[in-house]
């Protein structure tokens, strides 16, 4: 059997250094304001979260829905809008932490292809 993405990206350490070095890109980039204003001025809480689901999304522990029930991701972010531009400042954060932190390149492409659809999905105004 084939090891899951969280099995192959180091376990939850990794899978929280990725969460980290996302957010802190979000909080840095002036290209990541127009999301990072949708974030509260502490983003530990969002971190959290953001950490608690990619560890189930990827393979290991159901954490988030553990502690919060299903994901549904898109009805918890309609309260957003989210259009093109907040889903590509999304995923410049995301793939520029999977290239700082995720070594395996067959790893980081997989997960930046499931993450795309997941961005997509996520869309809620069409501009």
């Amino acid at each position: 059997m084939m090891p899951s993405h969280y099995e192959r990206i180091g376990g939850a350490e990794k899978v929280r250094a990725l969460v980290h070095r996302f957010y802190q890109l979000m909080d840095e980039l002036p290209e990541s304001h127009g999301i990072r204003k949708m974030h509260p001025p502490s983003l530990q809480g969002s971190e959290d979260k953001l950490f608690k689901f990619l560890s189930g999304w990827m393979g290991g522990p159901q954490l988030f829905v553990q502690e919060y029930g299903h994901p549904m991701l898109r009805q918890r972010h309609l309260p957003f809008p989210i259009g093109n531009e907040e889903r590509d400042q999304w995923l410049m954060c995301m793939k520029m932490a999977l290239q700082d932190m995720v070594e395996d390149a067959a790893l980081r492409d997989e997960l930046t292809a499931s993450l795309i659809k997941v961005a997509d999905h996520m869309r809620n105004r069409s501009a």
